[in-house]
């Protein structure tokens, strides 16, 4: 019989830390809400049309938070900027579909 020591406790290779995780779960949930929020502003404000241009306008918000962070949706550490961007973003399109209603 052969002893196989025990292998050290490794930490999780693909966090970069809990505040991160934070981050990284608030723009999870962000991202797809602002985009149904953009729909609902353009279906709001013209119509089937609009709904249609909130589509359009989702798609290149993707864009966008992609080109900010590296070419990934969601990378290691989601820098500062970006989500202060996309929480502003948000907050904004939430009071417009509240002030519109």
């Amino acid at each position: 019989m052969t002893y196989q020591p025990a292998q050290p406790a490794q930490g999780n290779s693909v966090s970069a830390g809990g505040a991160s995780d934070v981050k990284t779960f608030f723009a999870a949930a962000l991202l797809p809400f602002s985009a149904g929020l953009l729909v609902l502003v353009g279906a709001l404000l013209i119509g089937v049309f609009g709904g249609i241009l909130g589509v359009v306008a989702a798609i290149f918000g993707a864009v966008w938070w992609r080109s900010l962070n590296g070419k990934k949706f969601f990378p290691r550490d989601i820098g500062k900027g970006s989500m202060i961007g996309l929480s502003v973003t948000t907050a904004v399109l939430l009071l417009l579909v509240v002030l519109m209603v």
